[in-house]
């Protein structure tokens, strides 16, 4: 088995844990994504525990989101989000995670994607699941490092 490594971040947003990942360390082609949600997350598991992966064993703890600069105009980034099934071979894209939305405006200033613009800043999200538009109220950031 050959092992790979990507920069990614473990966050949490409201009750909601996830692994963020910046779209531009990911392949190209997101048919190529599951496998790499998958083992991030260590599932399958019919056991439904995910001790070899970052999950939690219930599907709040197993998340990832994925955020990229955005080419719109009217938003600063787009913000892909990934349900991890626990026992199956499994990640849907059909829906969204307002818990971890929260974490899209840190995760963004962390990676550079955004610059902060004072002590507070408004972060406009787009949602590729759902194709609506997030504004994040005013937060304030402090960077991580």
């Amino acid at each position: 088995m050959t092992s790979h490594s990507l920069p990614a971040l473990f966050m949490r947003g409201g009750t909601s844990k996830a692994i963020m990942f910046d779209r531009r360390d990911l392949p190209a082609d997101q048919a190529d994504w599951d496998p790499i949600f998958l083992s991030a997350m260590g599932s399958p598991d019919p056991a439904g525990r995910q001790l070899d992966g970052m999950g939690g064993g219930i599907t709040a703890l197993s998340k990832v989101c994925i955020v990229s600069p955005s080419e719109r105009g009217d938003v600063d980034v787009d913000y892909t989000f990934a349900q991890v099934a626990v026992k199956d071979a499994r990640v849907d894209y059909k829906s969204n995670c307002g818990n971890m939305s929260s974490a899209i405006g840190p995760f963004a200033l962390e990676r550079g994607m955004v610059t902060a613009d004072g002590a507070e800043t408004v972060v406009r999200i787009y949602n590729t699941n759902t194709d609506k538009v997030i504004d994040l109220p005013p937060t304030k950031f402090r960077t991580m490092m």
